[in-house]
């Protein structure tokens, strides 16, 4: 059975929706949720769920060892779920295609640096977009560059406020993700 660690920043609904997923299936399990927030909501969610869970500074990220040593020690696959940080060189050439990440944009469009969460929406609703969505890709060393692994599209009625876009992109993280990460991880083994 694989082992997924989940970097999560904020409330981590979606790590909840991948350790849930994971819980009763034979192919993988998240064994810890790492934080670069001490008082991210996710925190919470984790002890919920009963999954180890821990914050990290910058300097354990980009630094030092201390991320890369947890990692190296208990995971074989890393999801991002609402981490906002750019991952270093040295935690990619570890785990080459082995790093996922969900953006809520159809990529190339409304990605790199500040392009997250309700910014995404906010661009998409100002620029009358007829169609928004996630894109699920490997991560490399750019913002929201890694080759994509999987796209779902939501309609943008005239309608549609930003929030009402995040709502949508929300269904489709949560209905996808998790299934895409189990058929990255089937591919590796």
């Amino acid at each position: 059975m694989k082992r997924i660690v989940i970097f999560a920043s904020g409330s981590g609904t979606n790590a909840e929706n991948i350790i849930k997923y994971f819980k009763n299936r034979g192919t993988a399990k998240v064994v810890r949720v790492l934080s670069n927030k001490k008082d991210a909501k996710v925190i919470e969610r984790c002890k919920k769920l009963g999954v180890a869970c821990n914050s990290f500074t910058k300097q354990d990220f980009f630094e030092n060892d201390t991320v890369v040593t947890i990692l190296k020690k208990e995971a074989d696959f890393i999801a991002l779920a609402g981490f906002l940080w750019k991952v270093p060189q040295k935690i990619i050439k570890l785990f080459p295609n082995k790093i996922l990440n969900i953006h809520p944009a159809l990529l190339p469009k409304y990605g790199g640096k500040g392009m997250y969460g309700m910014h995404v929406h906010n661009a998409v609703v100002k620029n009358k977009e007829k169609y928004s969505g996630i894109t699920i890709h490997y991560v490399n060393e750019n913002y929201d560059d890694g080759a994509i692994v999987f796209q779902e599209k939501i309609e943008v009625l005239v309608c549609d406020t930003a929030k009402d876009v995040a709502t949508k992109i929300h269904h489709l993280e949560y209905k996808h993700f998790p299934v895409v990460i189990e058929k990255v991880i089937k591919v590796h083994e």
